[in-house]
């Protein structure tokens, strides 16, 4: 069984130029990793040990001397 969006998404997968191909799929993978039924956070995330220094705690700080102005 086939559904009008399903059918719409092959028709305009078809018409991405060969050079496009690449980026579509990159962010299709993308969109897919993030579906529902995927671990998040990953086994990755937060692994690293930090330096016990939480930077919401230094927000007011960091935003008082320009945080982020050139």
């Amino acid at each position: 069984m086939s559904i009008p969006e399903r059918d719409e998404l092959i028709r305009l997968v078809q018409e991405i130029p060969d050079d496009q191909v690449a980026d579509v799929l990159y962010e299709l993978r993308a969109h897919l990793r993030l579906a529902p039924g995927h671990q998040w956070p990953p086994a990755f995330f937060a692994s690293a040990p930090g330096d016990g220094v939480s930077i919401a705690e230094e927000a007011d700080e960091l935003l008082s001397e320009g945080f982020g102005r050139s």
